[in-house]
């Protein structure tokens, strides 16, 4: 890839549309255009033309945008042709601009051009990406906040603060013969700690906009005939698994996408957990144990009719991954009678329902949202991603070393060195300090044409 390259890409979605959109960026658009066109445009405004191939015979007919350098969505003059949604063509338009010198574009490539031209920073490119994707209102305005800038402000402030303590520090290691101990100044651990109260605030808003983005994963697991299906469909919202009386109706894995309060929740039904019974429900039973141990949360059925001292836990706990926290739901809590709550602080929690009735699953969605930390959503989240969140980790993790090194040994060349890698970790986030390979990663999941 190269910024002298001209590129060209379909900017609407494949297949049949009422319009279809190709966008081509680059230092031949214009040339490009005026060829394919007949003439360029005044800027930002459109203009109906006939769109040629090379033997001056009509493609298509259509508007033509224009969009001049620096002011456009990459940076780089930028074209836009606006003709019919046909797959063909569409195709037909952007064949023609790679006869005249463009090639087509690597997913993302658009988007990464106005990362490399300063127009947008990576977390505002990310946002994109993540605007385009949302899968709730809550979502789409989190994504959108973030590509108005509002993650980038706050990590702006947050690295700035940082600068100014290295300020402070190096300026202690730089002039030893001064007779005041700066780093003996209890202004600078007070400092410290509000940065390091800044990192929680921020810390708080990218968790929030992490699970709105991508929300937790939870396997529902249990014996067979516990209510495993049925506690799946009253999440769902309607018969997404089949349920019968024969225990092993569920074989394989079962997966439905809903949302509690804006919150993606994954949720999986898999078989039931006992000694197979032919090779199939031995898969089945293989398949649900791989996912349990990837899952956020499992959520284990227990029938408490039969069951109510949860027996078929204690029997089955063996075969959980140990790693994964485990909510023992007791279903069908409308035909137990005197159920006991049971021990719930050293034991896992325990939530109390009915499948069937729908009793009790309001306090399951409560009790989800609170083990993910999740708020209702505030006018300060935004959009996030893990590789934000693990950034953050570091570099507030490199600010508490600091502290500790200031507070214990007041070694300034320590501290200060801890504050500059707290200082690179946060540049990763926005991309002033960013790898090519991680930028590769990044972009090359955005769509084509974006």
């Amino acid at each position: 890839m190269t910024l002298a390259d001209t590129i060209v890409a379909a900017a609407t979605p494949p297949g049949r549309g009422g319009i279809g959109i190709v966008r081509i960026s680059g230092p031949k658009a214009s040339e490009i255009a005026v060829t394919i066109a007949g003439t360029l445009p005044q800027p930002r405004r459109a203009k109906l033309a006939r769109f040629l191939d090379a033997d001056k015979q009509p493609i298509d007919a259509g508007f033509v945008l224009y969009f001049p350098a620096p002011h456009s969505y990459t940076g780089e003059p930028v074209i836009e042709l606006h003709g019919h949604g046909g797959p063909i063509v569409v195709e037909s338009l952007v064949a023609r601009a790679v006869e005249l010198g463009a090639r087509r574009a690597l997913p993302g490539e658009f988007t990464q051009r106005a990362f490399l031209n300063d127009k947008i920073d990576l977390a505002q490119a990310e946002a994109i990406a993540d605007l385009i994707d949302a899968g709730s209102r809550e979502a789409a305005r989190a994504a959108m906040r973030s590509l108005q800038g509002e993650l980038s402000a706050m990590l702006q402030a947050l690295t700035e603060a940082v600068v100014d303590l290295r300020v402070h520090v190096e300026a202690a290691i730089d002039f030893p013969e001064e007779e005041i101990d700066f780093l003996a100044d209890p202004q600078l651990a007070l400092r410290l700690e509000s940065v390091r109260d800044q990192f929680e605030a921020v810390e708080q808003s990218a968790r929030q906009g992490r699970l709105l983005r991508e929300g937790m994963t939870v396997v529902i697991a249990g014996r067979p005939n516990a209510g495993k299906s049925s506690l799946l469909n009253r999440l769902a919202g309607y018969d997404a698994a089949i349920v019968t009386p024969v225990p092993g109706t569920t074989r394989d894995v079962l997966r439905e996408r809903i949302h509690i309060d804006g919150m993606p929740l994954h949720v999986l039904d898999t078989a039931g957990l006992r000694e197979a019974g032919d090779i199939i429900e031995e898969e089945g039973i293989r398949r649900a144990q791989a996912e349990m141990s990837r899952a956020d949360r499992v959520l284990f059925v227990v029938d408490a009719a039969a069951d109510p001292a949860g027996a078929a836990y204690q029997s089955e706990r063996g075969r959980l991954p140990p790693e994964v926290p485990v909510t023992l739901v007791f279903n069908k809590c409308d035909l137990a009678a005197g159920l006991p709550v049971g021990d719930t602080l050293s034991g896992p929690p325990r939530i109390l329902l009915s499948a069937l009735t729908g009793q009790g699953i309001d306090t399951l969605r409560s009790h989800l949202k609170s083990c993910m930390g999740y708020r209702t959503l505030e006018a300060g989240t935004v959009s996030a991603r893990q590789r934000h969140l693990d950034a953050l980790g570091r570099a507030r993790r490199h600010v508490d070393t600091a502290a500790r090194e200031l507070a214990g040994r007041r070694a300034g060349e320590l501290v200060a060195q801890e504050l500059r890698d707290a200082q690179q970790a946060l540049s990763e986030i926005t991309g002033e300090f960013t790898s090519e390979d991680l930028l590769g990663r990044i972009f090359s999941s955005f769509c084509v044409g974006k």
